[in-house]
């Protein structure tokens, strides 16, 4: 199973978003872990908690490494350089709609290839639809 990261700059967003990811792929199976904050808990990305979380849901299936925006990118670029060679993707995607849609993606056992295009469509899904559309 793929597994999956959120890296968010707060630790209780990148929890939140992992409850929320499970709840909706109706299983715990689903291998997401959350890398969150800084280690004395302040809002910041950790190169150690993002590299800590992808060992923690690594398998030969892959994971994808979700981030909320800037620092949390680049930070996760630098622990993908030092994990080179290892079937891990970064997924540019709208972070709780693509951590919903990689969860459910995860639980039907979905190819990281399957997975990461599906996770992308995070960008275009529509919360409201006008009667005009």
């Amino acid at each position: 199973m793929v597994g999956i990261v959120i890296v968010s700059h707060s630790q209780k967003l990148a929890e939140g978003v992992v409850e929320l990811a499970q709840a909706m792929a109706m299983t715990k199976d689903v291998k997401i872990a959350a890398a969150g904050g800084l280690e004395d808990g302040s809002l910041g990305t950790s190169y150690q908690r993002i590299y800590d979380a992808i060992e923690e849901v690594y398998s030969e299936d892959g994971v994808v490494v979700l981030m909320d925006m800037g620092s949390a990118v680049m930070t996760a670029e630098m622990v993908l350089d030092d994990m080179e060679g290892r079937n891990i993707r970064l997924v540019d995607c709208a972070l709780v709609e693509g951590a919903v849609l990689a969860a459910v993606e995860a639980a039907m056992g979905s190819s990281l290839d399957a997975l990461v295009d599906r996770t992308k469509d995070s960008y275009v899904t529509k919360k409201i639809v006008s009667e005009t559309e």
